[in-house]
Formats: structure tokens, sequence, C-alpha cells
């Protein structure tokens, strides 16, 4: 969300219910892991990562988040790994304009091009402002390393109204899709970030490249109701995008009403009309003690396996329905119309008062696994807080819970944590990247690698630990 960047339907089965039993786990079952620091180990603030895993090559992983260090100018950077997370290299990101740039997201496309797109702005909040911009941009990566210059999906030179935010980044990769190799953008619009006045309202607006990265589309908005300015609760916000296998794009977002969906079947030409998935008690900008703000805000998944599942769409989220911050999952399998009743993830006791905090999901391609990780403080104390990745075998209907060996960290509310963390899997292998605390005032850059055997909860053969 820009504060980021300036802060650095029921589908019918009673299988979904949320009293399902859930299956045990077994100490002696538990799946080995291994957690990999990414950044440096000099002091910085590193947050709000992105992360993707090359379609063709689960080694391939690149990672995009904002960084403060010591010594060296603000701004984002990315890191590479070939070796499926366990070593990676850092690389400094192109500045839009050398202008002060955020909410980073990653994605690969074809033949192993990897994209990033980021907002990039100047004179915000500024009386008089000497410049004045607000815009989002587009980098592509060969090799993982090197990057090309910005191309522009939109740009306001001179002005900062209205202000592009927050964008979510999609490449579709499928072979059956007539639209493969489309790159596709979502983000809100505000009229003016941070007005009261009810005039002034925020959307959901979208562009598309066909070619590579090089162009885009004429912006189109999406939304089909809008919310306020205020970046809060009644703001339309959080567009998650990913494709269906069929080349259908999906597009999910919060507002005032709930976990909102669209989708298109033309490629991105036009899009459909508003479905709420659920409502999401207490909004998506949801307080949590020890962070300046904490969101619930959605992540879109697809189900491109060939197991039962295939096609099937999963919407996670946060809310506060039983009165302190869970993960829930929902699924659609008519391509959105209906959309199952949300099952809990996250198995500590319903309303004991500990917090689950920033979820990502990711869908196994291979196997169809719904994996999400999340900060989690049950059995913690105040505001420390661990790491948790939750993974399902059976289309969302249960999850089995697998505590990340991250030592728990405190927060403090005057370090700014971030919006969110990020998630990748692929043939088994799934990455879970996140921003902890080194210190009272350090962020480090962290992931969790586990290796699954293919749609199970245990590992493979031979993963270390």
């Amino acid at each position: 969300m820009l504060r980021s960047a300036i802060l650095m339907g029921f589908i019918g089965s009673l299988a979904w219910c949320q009293d399902v039993p859930k299956p045990k786990q077994s100490k002696a079952d538990e799946p080995t892991h291994t957690v990999v620091r990414i950044s440096a180990k000099e002091p910085m603030r590193t947050c709000e990562v992105a992360l993707a895993m090359d379609p063709k090559d689960s080694n391939r992983l690149i990672a995009a988040c904002q960084m403060i260090a010591r010594g060296r100018e603000p701004g984002s950077v990315s890191y590479f790994s070939d070796n499926g997370g366990r070593m990676w290299t850092e690389k400094k990101l192109p500045k839009p304009a050398q202008r002060a740039d955020g909410d980073d997201v990653v994605a690969f496309g074809l033949d192993g091009l990897a994209y990033r797109a980021c907002i990039s702005f100047s004179g915000l909040r500024q009386a008089r402002p000497t410049r004045a911009s607000t815009g989002i941009f587009v980098t592509t990566s060969k090799n993982g390393l090197d990057w090309g210059p910005p191309v522009v999906v939109v740009d306001h030179v001179n002005s900062v109204a209205p202000f592009e935010d927050k964008p979510g980044l999609a490449v579709d990769t499928h072979p059956d899709s007539s639209h493969r190799g489309n790159v596709y953008l979502g983000w809100t619009r505000f009229d003016v970030y941070g007005s009261k006045d009810p005039v002034h309202k925020s959307h959901i607006y979208f562009s598309r490249s066909r070619d590579t990265g090089a162009t885009f589309s004429p912006v189109l908005q999406v939304s089909d109701r809008p919310g306020d300015c205020r970046d809060s609760s009644d703001t339309v916000m959080g567009a998650s995008i990913t494709t269906g296998i069929q080349g259908e794009v999906f597009m999910a977002w919060s507002s005032s009403e709930g976990i909102v969906f669209d989708k298109s079947t033309d490629g991105g030409v036009t899009f459909g009309t508003d479905v709420i998935v659920t409502k999401t008690p207490g909004g998506w900008d949801i307080p949590a003690a020890g962070l300046p703000r904490h969101n619930g805000l959605p992540i879109l998944g697809v189900d491109r396996s060939a197991g039962p599942n295939r096609g099937t769409i999963y919407v996670s989220w946060i809310d506060q329905r039983n009165g302190d911050p869970d993960v829930f999952v929902s699924a659609s399998r008519d391509g959105g119309v209906k959309w199952s009743e949300p099952v809990r993830v996250n198995d500590d006791p319903v309303g004991n008062g500990k917090a689950q905090l920033f979820v990502g999901m990711a869908v196994d391609p291979a196997d169809g696994s719904i994996n999400l990780s999340f900060l989690d403080r049950r059995d913690l104390d105040g505001t420390m807080t661990g790491v948790t990745l939750a993974r399902s075998i059976d289309g969302g209907r249960s999850f089995v819970n697998h505590r990340v060996k991250q030592e728990p960290f405190e927060c403090h509310k005057d370090v700014f944590l971030g919006d969110y963390n990020g998630i990748v899997a692929g043939n088994g292998r799934v990455v879970a990247a996140y921003t902890h605390f080194v210190g009272r005032r350090e962020l480090a850059l962290s992931a969790a690698i586990f290796e699954f055997k293919a749609g199970t909860q245990q590992s493979k053969v031979g993963n270390g630990s």
C-alpha cells in the first residue's frame, strides 16, 4: 500500500463446514525444513517481501522487498536463488525516474523471464512540492540478477492525484491458454489519497501487456462499487490477481462489503460483475499489538494440477469473526460464481485472543496442495511472534499446521514490519519468505524451505532439517 511506501456463496458440500475432522499428525510425521537467512547480516530493515518461482524450474526463485541499511540509499532490492532458496544473491532494483518506490510484486513468465512491478511517486503529502508524480512501473530480468529499465504501466507527471497504489501481478503461463504469455496488473486508484471528502473515491484498476512487458494497455476500471480514500477498511484495496487453466483472469480485493471477486474470460479486455465471496467482520484494516498497522487483504490461487480439484479457485484472507485475527480460505469450483463457507486455517483454540497475521498462499501446480504462511502468536506472550506453515492436501477442506523453526521475536510498534510476506510452491517444494526482528530496531528477511512428498504432509526422502 502507499502507506508502506511512505514508511519504507456456498458450494453445497457439507465437507466444507468448519467442523470437518482434521487429519492427525504425529511428531514423527512432522516435516523437516530448513530456515535460511536471505538478507545480509549487516544491520538493516527489510520488509514487504514478494516471492516468485519459475514454473519450469522450482530451483529458480526471485524475491523483492524494501530495504533500509546504514550507508545505503533506501529503496527496493531483489534476491535471486538458483538452488531452491538455499543461497541468495542481492541486487539493487532500478528506481523509476529516481522517485520513491515500493509495494514490490514479482512473477515469472515464459522462458524464465522474471517481472517486477512497483509503485513510484514523489511530492505526496507536501503542501508545495517541487516535484509531484505517481505511477506504476514494470521491469524485467532474463537471468534473475540484471534488471532492465522501468516500463510505464500508468504515470501521472506533475500531480499526485489520482494516486496509484499497491499492485498485484500475474503472468499467464498455462499451456492450454489462448492468452499464454500475457502479463496482468491490478491495483487501487485513489482520487485523492487520504481524503475524507465523500466525493473522493477509490477503485480497482487493471492493465495488461501482450509483448512481455514492453508496453501496457490503457487502464481499465474493474470494480463496480467504489470505496473511500482513507486507506482503511472502507477503501477498496489489495488487488490480488491470477490466471485460470483456460486463460481466465481472476481478481480479488477487499472492500467495506468483504472480499470481492471478478473475472475476465477474454484476456483482460472486459470484466464481469463483482461477486461478494464473504463478509469480513472487523474489516481488512486490523489492529495488532506491536505493529504500526496490519491488514487481512486477500490472496488468490488456482489449482493447475491434474488432480481432482483441478481448476478450483482459492482465496485466503484474515478477519476477526471469532474475536481475534484468524486465517481463512474459501473455494469456488464453478469459476467464481459460488464460494464455499470459509474454513479456518489456524488450528489453535477458537477465540483464544492470539493473532495470526500477514497470510500468504501458494497452490502447488504439481499436486494441487494449498500452502499458507503466516505470522503466529499462539502459545506466546505479548507481541512475541512466530511463523507457521499450513498445508491442505484435500482441496482446502482441512489444514495441518506446521510450526516454522524461527526463533520467536518481539514486535515493536515504532518499527514498520511491512504489509505482506511471500510464499511459493512447486513440485513439493514450498518456500515461505518473511520479515522478522533481529534486534530492537533491526529487521531481517528469512525463508523456510519445506520439501514435501507429493500430495502428503511428509518430507521427501533425504530432506534435511
